[in-house]
């Protein structure tokens, strides 16, 4: 209703429907009519109907949560498990609150987000990535100090330096003292990373300017290999 009143007040100022569509938009966002709806509205009142209440509708009942049409909205969400409750309402022609309580309690559903990875396999793919899990299991069984030859990596974003809150770089000046200057945050490259159980082998930051490229990566673990047969002689050549 609120916005149907914005949308006669619009019309009343001499916006254009295109114009009420936009204005609607910055200030109701997702919330906002379909553009269809706002054009109906806009032509209604256009064509002198000064009401903002939807037109009678013969032959359905008020109240139409009833069994018949429960199982029309559990077909329609077979259709479409992505339709929002706005799509539906306007589909049949109720409102929003109807859907809700029908999808909620006579149906039992209810609005799960999908569950981000980060890749995709295929079934050869999983098969793969199962025979290598399989055969670390049994390496690992064979050999009891298995899992302290493992070396790991990781790189993320790390400050240049340790910054200080407003508070912490406050000065004691007199009125005629220059103000303190404060160098805004700056964030580089991690230390690409390596560590062992027994803790950090390698690490270095990205130069600037620097995409980790293979190149880029291979030149990275050839330092850390030098590391490790210096300091970790436990370890076994690459490859072997």
């Amino acid at each position: 209703m609120e916005q149907r009143t914005n949308i006669k007040f619009c019309f009343k100022l001499g916006k254009t429907a295109a114009e009420t569509v936009e204005m609607m938009r910055q200030v109701y966002a997702d919330n906002c009519l379909f553009r269809a709806q706002t054009f109906r509205w806009y032509a209604r009142f256009k064509s002198g109907v000064e009401t903002i209440e939807d037109e009678a509708r013969p032959g359905r009942s008020f109240s139409v949560r009833n069994e018949g049409f429960i199982a029309q909205v559990r077909e329609r969400i077979q259709e479409d498990r992505c339709a929002t409750v706005r799509m539906m309402a306007d589909d049949f022609g109720v409102n929003r609150e109807t859907i809700h309580q029908i999808l909620v309690e006579d149906l039992g559903k209810r609005m799960v987000a999908s569950r981000f990875v980060p890749h995709l396999f295929s079934d050869d793919q999983r098969h793969e990535r199962l025979q290598y899990a399989k055969g670390i299991i049994k390496t690992a069984r064979r050999n009891k100090h298995f899992l302290n030859s493992i070396v790991a990596e990781d790189e993320t974003w790390c400050f240049r330096y340790d910054p200080t809150t407003k508070g912490q770089s406050g000065e004691w000046k007199s009125p005629a003292s220059p103000k303190g200057k404060k160098v805004r945050l700056q964030k580089s490259k991690v230390p690409v990373c390596f560590y062992d159980s027994k803790g950090i082998i390698h690490n270095e930051f990205v130069p600037e300017g620097q995409t980790v490229t293979g190149s880029f990566y291979l030149s990275v673990l050839e330092r850390l290999w030098k590391r490790i047969r210096r300091g970790r002689p436990e370890y076994s050549a690459p490859g072997s």
